[in-house]
């Protein structure tokens, strides 16, 4: 399978402290990939190096068999990568309508993804007119998902999309994830052990500062050592 991804070797600092140190990752084209541990691991790092928003230092970041370390933050989205962070940064004053036209590259993108987004989102249609800070958290996550839809983005970072989230609204999470995959490849950090072996084909654990673990999914959920001892499940 193509690899639309590439993380060799990663190094990253934030300030003098050295965050990612030997951080390395495939991503297939068409896949979820998850990226599994504990806090403070280095995953929200992971996907920030790989969008230039903490520039790595040492080894290389290709995408579509291009390099793209070292370049700025604006230009590496510009080639087809979405990200989702971790706390949302939706613009709380602004309409869901105006939260979603802001996110276009080029006039029109929002026009030719509505019928895909509302799809996936039927509340953010009825809910089009609001203030972000009307809506609720699962409501808030779901826009900031697919904002990063309105663009082509062949490859979705998303950062922790269950977190704080209602049981309920994880479940629609998820099936909106498992939708829009169909059309992007996926990165995904995700806390929730549960929610991510449900979701990823693949995972890499992250330990550390570096990456200590790859494999299928499926390999992993039965792997009762290794989940405890990288992620401390049960």
């Amino acid at each position: 399978m193509e690899n639309l991804l590439e993380v060799s070797n990663i190094h990253t600092f934030i300030g003098q402290f050295h965050i990612l140190e030997g951080v390395s990752l495939s991503v297939p084209k068409g896949s979820i990939i998850a990226l599994l541990g504990r806090n403070g691991a280095g995953k929200t790092t992971t996907l920030k190096s790989i969008l230039g928003l903490t520039p790595p230092r040492q080894g290389s970041v290709v995408f579509k068999g291009e390099p793209i370390q070292g370049r700025r933050s604006f230009d590496i989205a510009a080639k087809g990568i979405g990200f989702v962070p971790e706390h949302r940064a939706i613009f709380r004053d602004l309409s869901v309508l105006e939260n979603l036209r802001i996110a276009e590259r080029q006039k029109g993108d929002f026009e030719r993804k509505e019928q895909f987004i509302f799809e996936l989102f039927p509340d953010l249609k009825r809910l089009i007119k609001l203030p972000g800070t009307n809506l609720s958290g699962g409501q808030q996550q779901m826009l900031a998902v697919a904002r990063a839809l309105v663009p082509d983005n062949e490859l979705l970072l998303i950062d922790e999309p269950s977190e704080g989230l209602a049981p309920v609204i994880i479940e629609q999470m998820m099936a909106a994830i498992q939708q829009l995959s169909a059309q992007s490849t996926v990165l995904l950090v995700e806390q929730n052990f549960v929610v991510a072996s449900k979701l990823a084909q693949r995972y890499v654990i992250i330990e550390e500062g570096q990456s200590v673990k790859s494999g299928l999914m499926a390999e992993l959920v039965q792997d009762k050592a290794t989940i405890h001892r990288y992620l401390g499940a049960a």
